[in-house]
């Protein structure tokens, strides 16, 4: 039986893991044991999936990404090139910390930007959009912007990836259409 997903022949895929229908890994990469990718995702070149990490469904990896255990990236996430991910707070070379490894969630339709650092133990609302270089030290609202080190709320975004405008009464997408309200500090989508 034909496999209903593609390999290039320089990466390695440790069994057992899953991978879903459509899903590409490309160059160099290394998807490790009791894995689950989900369909249609889109694996760059020199990207290291650890053991029991769970990935969801049309999810691109760009180029030199690890994505370490104790991560799970809901549907419709971009990775950008080179962003970093941790799992344990204060790793050291000479003490073994894997019952540590703390877990990080990125929600549904998130962007991280390129080289943004992301500390374990956080949330990445949904449709949040990280800036490139930031470094993540708490959790992302939905639709949340944010940049810097550490990373600052600076504004929203829609779930269409636009910055959000704001009138007296609501955020709004000037792309879209799309209309948000701000409410107890969380962004809605109405």
């Amino acid at each position: 039986m034909s496999k209903l997903y593609f390999v290039h022949e320089s990466s390695y895929i440790d069994e057992p893991c899953e991978i879903g229908a459509g899903t590409k890994i490309w160059h160099f990469s290394h998807i490790m044991s009791g894995c689950k990718i989900g369909e249609d995702c889109n694996i760059g070149q020199n990207v290291v999936i650890s053991p029991n990490v769970i990935i969801g469904n049309n999810v691109k990896i760009q180029n030199n990404v690890s994505v370490y255990t104790g991560i799970i990236c809901e549907d419709d996430v971009f990775l950008g090139p080179s962003c970093v991910f941790t799992n344990v707070i204060n790793p050291r070379s000479h003490i073994n910390r894997k019952h540590e490894f703390m877990q990080t969630v990125i929600k549904k339709g998130a962007t991280i930007g390129a080289n943004a650092t992301i500390v374990c133990g956080n949330i990445i609302g949904k449709y949040a959009l990280v800036g490139a270089g930031s470094v993540v030290t708490k959790d992302v609202p939905d639709y949340g912007l944010v940049v810097g080190n550490p990373a600052r709320l600076i504004g929203w975004v829609c779930a269409c990836g636009e910055k959000l405008l704001k009138d007296k009464y609501k955020y709004y997408c000037n792309s879209c259409k799309s209309e948000y309200k701000l409410l107890d500090n969380l962004l809605i989508k109405e």
